[in-house]
């Protein structure tokens, strides 16, 4: 049991903000692949840039409280990725 009345609410309300954040940079996203301008393709990608920050700093300090675990990749499944995907290139 946690003594702390707040920790559910901060944990929930930060939660709730890193799931806000992944669908506006999904949103930007698709808007700066749909632009007809260069100019406005530009600015939707430099907001995607800065949201994408902003929900890298909020999943670091939920991943620091220990509100959010990752588990770390198994080596072989890690292998097997990089080849599955090494003769792609851009």
């Amino acid at each position: 049991m946690n003594n702390n009345p707040n920790q559910m609410q901060d944990k929930d309300l930060m939660l709730d903000v890193l799931s806000s954040q992944k669908f506006v940079t999904g949103a930007y996203n698709t808007f700066a692949n749909e632009c007809a301008t260069e100019c406005v393709r530009k600015d939707f990608l430099n907001l995607l840039q800065e949201e994408h920050q902003i929900q890298a700093d909020l999943f670091t300090e939920i991943h620091n409280r220990g509100w959010y675990q990752t588990m770390p990749a198994e080596q072989p499944k890690v292998d097997q990725a990089k080849q599955k995907y090494q003769n792609f290139s851009m």
